[in-house]
């Protein structure tokens, strides 16, 4: 699916209804497409869907091709015959239907995937066995790493005992396969799952002319089965320890910058093997996504170098990275996969020429648009067609706490700028300014449709705890707004271009 002008919502999975704890890819995807369809709305974006690690973020996944165990609905299973009503009921899953408990999803989740394996391993048995053939250049290592970390109490595996193994050294790997077989098949079995019903919700999704743009975080965490099963690839020492680590420098908001800790690209032994690891991984997006959104795509023209042990990003130094080396690499080999580069921050003339160049669409975010101080080129009167305008990404606030939480005057400015009022609602008068402009293509965050306050915000960066929790409620959406969206995307020229079945 190309991007021609047209409109999409921004809601993660996890953020889906349901009665298990967590948004999965069971009947509430399904209503929200119907949704997305109903409103005209040609895209539903969605935040990146692996398996979460240590502060649940979907930015710092144990793999970046696995699917994440939480996302597999149970109410499917249990239409599949894996899983019995009754094994469902009394589960405690939280208390609070609007935030995801993770301590719980954990807890109480996993046994019952546990009891879906044990009766699928033979129902399912050709089905498996052509999957694990079809995925083992991935399936393999990252299900070995799971069983792993559950072997050795969950620690990371810089932190594991047995030396051979953390070295990924190809004998130990070949034991410890053999070791943890059941568990490692356990883990296999899961991704069979997910990506079996993440395959039938997208065919409907294409069967009502929805698109689904994903994410693809540049970096992947140094805890994960990429970093262990492919060391080379990385900044890392002979024993595997980082050299380096990423970051931003500091700026206006954070004098000590942001120390994000992710291993680095060993650029130079990627561009000698002709870039395979990342031809595989957006190999791997593109099975699961119709549009790929490359998050910090700054990185791609020079990176944020910090030496590994800092406490801050204060000492770091900017480095060239592969640029079009590597971003031509992809957009050739991959030329039916719509990119959108994530551009946000300080635009370097280096980087807009490797925009150029590219032919990629930026974003632009209208929450960062109405600087009273200084004129700014998020402002709609200052786009050319080819970007993508958002109202706020995951790492904003929604509208209504932007009006709360911004400066009066840029807030006054916004009202100028885009005519907002009480009467219209100055929530839909923003989104009117995104929808109303010359980008290809508009999304706004659910939320920003439903004038949600600040207890709906996704994520905070810089903060610990609080972030990715945020639950729709089935309640929470009036029975008239799909019709009023579709009525305004239709006044803008923003028609779902895609054909319906």
């Amino acid at each position: 699916m190309k991007l021609q002008r047209s409109s999409g919502i921004l809601l993660p999975i996890f953020s889906l209804p349901s009665r298990y704890g967590v948004g999965t890819l069971g009947q509430a995807a399904y209503d929200f497409i119907d949704f997305l369809a109903e409103a005209d709305q040609a895209w539903w974006q969605i935040l990146p869907v692996g398996p979460t690690s240590y502060g649940d973020s979907p930015y710092q996944c144990y793999s970046t091709f696995a699917g994440n165990p939480y996302f597999v609905d149970l109410d499917l299973l249990v239409a599949d015959g894996l899983l019995k009503k009754s094994e469902l009921r009394g589960v405690d899953f939280g208390s609070d239907p609007s935030q995801v408990d993770y301590g719980k999803l954990y807890e109480n989740r996993f046994p019952l995937l546990r009891k879906a394996y044990a009766r699928g391993r033979e129902t399912m048995a050709e089905e498996f066995a052509a999957f694990r053939r079809e995925n083992e250049r991935w399936l393999d290592d990252y299900a070995l790493f799971m069983a792993a970390k559950d072997h050795f109490s969950g620690k990371p595996w810089t932190e594991w005992p047995d030396d051979d193994l953390r070295m990924h050294r190809p004998e130990a790997v070949r034991r410890w396969a053999e070791k943890l077989a059941e568990d490692v098949e356990f883990y296999s079995f899961i991704q069979l799952l997910f990506f079996r019903q993440w395959a039938l919700l997208r065919e409907y999704a294409h069967d009502h002319g929805v698109g689904i743009i994903g994410d693809v975080p540049i970096y992947v965490a140094m805890d994960s089965a990429d970093t262990w099963s492919s060391p080379e690839s990385f900044q890392l020492d002979d024993q595997n320890v980082p050299t380096a680590v990423s970051g931003v420098p500091p700026d206006y908001f954070s004098e000590d910058g942001q120390l994000w800790g992710t291993p680095l690209y060993r650029w130079d032994a990627m561009r000698a093997d002709g870039y395979g690891w990342w031809i595989r991984r957006i190999e791997g997006a593109a099975k699961l996504y119709d549009a790929l959104r490359i998050d910090h795509f700054r990185g791609f023209e020079a990176y944020w170098s910090v030496p590994y042990g800092d406490k801050t990003a204060k000492n770091g130094k900017w480095i060239k990275g592969p640029g079009m080396d590597l971003v031509g690499r992809l957009t050739g080999w991959f030329h039916d996969v719509q990119f959108i580069a994530e551009d946000l921050g300080y635009i370097t003339p280096e980087l807009q020429a490797l925009l150029t160049e590219s032919g990629l669409p930026g974003m632009k975010v209208l929450e960062f648009a109405f600087d009273s101080r200084e004129p700014s080129n998020y402002l709609p009167h200052t786009y050319g067609p080819n970007c993508v305008c958002y109202t706020g990404t995951h790492d904003n606030t929604t509208l209504a706490a932007w009006r709360d939480e911004a400066d009066p005057d840029d807030v006054a400015f916004a009202d100028e700028y885009l005519g907002l009022n009480d009467e219209e609602g100055r929530n839909i008068g923003m989104i009117r300014g995104g929808m109303s402009s010359v980008a290809v293509l508009f999304i706004a965050q659910l939320q920003d449709w439903l004038n949600t306050g600040a207890e709906s915000r996704i994520n905070t960066p810089g903060k610990l705890g609080g972030n990715w929790l945020w639950r729709l409620q089935p309640e929470d959406i009036p029975a008239d707004l799909s019709k009023k969206i579709a009525r305004m995307t239709r006044n803008y020229g923003r028609c779902n271009p895609h054909p319906k079945k």
